[in-house]
């Protein structure tokens, strides 16, 4: 039964004396809370105007969750469930989350609210400081992750750096992921070495064409522009990323047939020179791994069951990559954000300060690497972890953006982000300001390192070969600048020591006019 909440306030409907809120970000179906029925039970799952406004969000990633409820809500009514769903136009009058379940225990006179403990900060304290007189509230685990919540201060410890390389191999060892008799299938850990590949004009012209998807999200337009909600980014009537565990495991058979043969090999790089440029091998899975509509073990195994089935259809490069991200990465991260919150919200080991120039939003800029990762961005509210680290990341790093901009761009333009996933991987791996408890170095880069993985260079208006001159790519000066500044704090990582000894060997004079340009590109970021 799918119910409005004119249904709940027009009705008399004591029979609820259990209500379950659902987040947009719990659409796990394989959770233990929908095993049986129990009519005395009503799932909530509700459109909140806090959730639209806490950052500035891209419109798809907005319709995405908002459409990928309402397809949980009617999957959940036909197995049998008895399901509330409130729209924006429901919610309006409630600014927050207690709020409104305050307001439906009220309606439904329920003694008993269960929640599922949040993945995100802000909503486990305001969950947490929950009270509503007659009624008890309970919380359960979302039963998605690998890593039980209760396991995090095992592996992790607050302010303390962390090497993901040895969570990795503890995780494989544990779940018995990509293991033959004790040892690592392949014969090594890690195969990162083997999956750095720039794309050759042969290989352009072999991109598949991603699978997309037509979800038509109208009225949830309609809904946003009918309640002022300010967000950035192209809108589409027709949404291409998938919103039900139907299309979600319809992409991820798809990334095993046509992607998964070249992922590893080509995940780091970029290209500008095919229609495909923004998908490439990439699964585009993230949107539904952490909405929860697809689980991260089901995930892993679906892979590998693929990939032993059909052998010839990728090396073990190519396999263990994908696995490392979702088992490594994707597990360490969320470990490092609830190890280290809430202080890493603040962490600004470099002191960064500056603001986020104004082409961020727009993608008007002549550097064109910045071009095309901006505006694939704002296309499609996704960029690949390389756009992500070595682009914009990279961009925001040399020129000492304050990471509370940074943060606040990255959660609102992606997808994928929610802040668990997101900050670690800007504040921490990204932008270095937890000082080195997520990367053992700054990932900061000069204009080679995208002229090598890339073909933006080569149609920029910026010379990559250049340091000084008036047509200079700006990262040439901007690393060395970057350098220079921190050198005290960097002096002190080995693995900056030879980058500080060839800035060193350089001629005085050399340094001095690297410097200056330098300045001069910061004194007209807006414009560069």
């Amino acid at each position: 039964m799918l119910l409005t909440l004119q249904d709940l306030q027009q009705s008399s409907h004591a029979q609820y004396r259990q209500l379950r809120l659902i987040l947009g970000d719990q659409l796990n179906a394989d959770h233990s809370w929908y095993k049986t029925h129990d009519p005395a039970c009503l799932y909530v799952i509700a459109e909140l105007h806090q959730e639209t406004s806490y950052v500035t969000h891209h419109v798809q990633k907005i319709c995405a969750f908002f459409s990928a409820m309402q397809h949980f809500a009617d999957a959940l009514s036909q197995a049998g469930h008895h399901v509330v769903y409130l729209t924006l136009d429901d919610t309006s009058d409630f600014k927050t989350l207690p709020a409104l379940l305050a307001h439906i225990v009220a309606v439904t006179q329920a003694d008993k609210l269960e929640y599922q403990r949040p993945d995100e900060y802000r909503l486990m304290q305001q969950l947490a400081d929950l009270t509503i007189a007659g009624c008890d509230l309970v919380r359960a685990d979302t039963e998605h992750f690998l890593l039980a919540f209760d396991e995090i201060d095992h592996q992790f410890t607050a302010g303390k750096s962390a090497k993901m390389e040895f969570f990795y191999r503890r995780m494989r060892k544990r779940f018995d992921i990509l293991m033959a008799d004790g040892e690592p299938v392949g014969g090594q850990w890690n195969f990162d070495q083997n999956n750095r590949h720039a794309l050759k004009a042969g290989d352009i012209a072999e991109i598949p064409e991603p699978l997309l998807f037509g979800n038509d999200v109208t009225e949830i337009l309609e809904r946003l522009q009918g309640h002022q909600v300010v967000t950035i980014g192209r809108a589409e009537k027709s949404l291409l990323w998938p919103v039900s565990r139907q299309q979600a495991l319809m992409l991820l058979d798809y990334f095993c047939e046509y992607l998964l043969g070249k992922f590893g090999h080509f995940q780091d790089a970029m290209t500008s020179a095919s229609t495909y440029r923004w998908s490439l091998y990439h699964s585009r899975l993230s949107f539904a791994l952490n909405a929860k509509i697809l689980s991260p073990e089901s995930v892993i195994n679906h892979v590998i069951e693929y990939w032993e089935q059909h052998p010839a259809s990728a090396d073990i490069a190519q396999v263990e990559g994908f696995v490392r991200q979702i088992l490594g990465w994707r597990e360490f991260v969320r470990g490092i954000y609830w190890a280290n919150m809430p202080s890493y919200a603040d962490a600004n080991a470099l002191d960064a300060q500056r603001s986020l120039p104004g082409w961020f939003w727009t993608g008007d800029t002549k550097m064109h690497c910045m071009q095309q990762a901006i505006g694939q961005s704002l296309d499609y509210a996704y960029a690949h972890h390389i756009q992500r680290l070595m682009i914009t990341g990279n961009f925001c790093l040399l020129t000492g953006i304050d990471p509370d901009a940074v943060d606040a761009w990255y959660l609102g333009i992606y997808i994928d982000a929610i802040e668990w996933v997101e900050m670690p991987n800007t504040r921490g791996m990204s932008q270095f300001a937890d000082g080195g408890i997520v990367a053992t170095k700054p990932y900061a880069a000069s204009g080679s390192y995208v002229n090598k993985m890339s073909d933006y260079c080569k149609q920029c208006a910026y010379d990559v070969k250049h340091k000084t001159e008036d047509d200079a790519c700006p990262f040439n000066s901007l690393y060395w600048h970057f350098v220079d500044r921190h050198a005290e704090t960097l002096l002190r990582n080995p693995r900056m020591r030879m980058v500080f000894s060839s800035w060193q060997k350089m001629a005085d004079d050399q340094r001095y006019a690297i410097l200056r340009k330098a300045e001069v590109v910061l004194g007209n970021i807006e414009q560069i």
